[in-house]
């Protein structure tokens, strides 16, 4: 059974990688033994988070690099298969919302900003189907590999307020299942495409919403999410860590064209 979660020398492109939840697992896949490449927007958080892996003993390069542009993801690619030589794990954790994007007492549905909406779908959605594309035809070459795509629960019930966040995420999790299945009947049958939906993680994204500033308690939607969940708490980041070393290995090897829930029972509770 260990053997089946075995990762060594594997290659992992982790994009969003210096991001709260990206951060934890660039980390646990070095520590696994595997060969990382951190993407993120920004260069210096990229390069910073990498510098952190090989001080605890791993391997791993940061690359700025915006999912948003098909250059220069090609460029990444390219960068990445000189110094590793191939891919094996591609994790799509670039993603994010606006405040501008969310409905509030001040702000109605028709207030809201065309060009923020547009930021949340492309970010979300086309970041990961430009990822997707551009790092498959490396994967191809090995005709084998696992892609994770970074969903949410907000995908699976529309959240209150977060109406392009939850589209664009559900969008994700429809694009996963299509992939999966294009994949495996036109280029490869061992590359598998999943998707994992965290429930409520407190991230750099978020926290507006869930903690005030002022006063660090939980908001009135913070307290709803609590009292939805049955285990009663937010979720850790490295509580995602299990799935995606499972999706990530061998342990996986027949899950395809899913999407894992890892949400305390969020969306298991019907409120009664």
């Amino acid at each position: 059974m260990t053997d089946l979660f075995n990762l060594k020398d594997r290659v992992a492109v982790i994009t969003g990688g210096s991001g709260v939840l990206g951060r934890e697992m660039s980390a646990e896949l070095a520590r696994r033994g595997v060969r990382v490449a951190v993407l993120g927007l920004h260069r210096d958080r990229a390069e910073n988070t990498a510098r952190q892996i090989v001080d605890n003993g791993g391997d791993a390069i940061g690359i700025g690099t915006d999912v948003l542009q098909k250059d220069s993801l090609m460029s990444a690619r390219d960068r990445i298969v000189e110094h590793y030589g191939r891919v094996d794990i591609l994790i799509n954790g670039a993603g994010g919302n606006k405040p501008e994007t969310t409905t509030t007492d001040d702000r109605s549905f028709p207030d809201l900003p065309d060009e923020a909406m547009k930021w949340v779908f492309n970010l979300n959605l086309l970041g990961t189907v430009l990822t997707c594309q551009v790092f498959l035809e490396t994967m191809m070459a090995g005709k084998a590999g696992s892609i994770i795509n970074l969903s949410s629960m907000a995908a699976l019930q529309p959240l209150t307020r977060t109406v392009a966040y939850s589209a664009a995420k559900a969008a994700v999790s429809n694009f996963t299942q299509w992939l999966a299945v294009h994949v495996n009947q036109v280029y490869a049958p061992k590359i598998r495409v999943n998707a994992l939906a965290p429930g409520f993680f407190l991230t750099e994204q978020n926290r507006y919403l869930l903690i005030d500033p002022e006063t660090g308690a939980d908001t009135e939607r913070g307290s709803a999410i609590k009292n939805h969940t049955p285990m009663g708490r937010y979720g850790r980041p490295e509580e995602l860590l299990g799935a995606v070393v499972w999706l990530a290995s061998d342990a996986s090897s027949f899950v395809n064209g899913v999407v894992v829930v890892v949400d305390g029972g969020f969306s298991a509770y019907s409120g009664v």
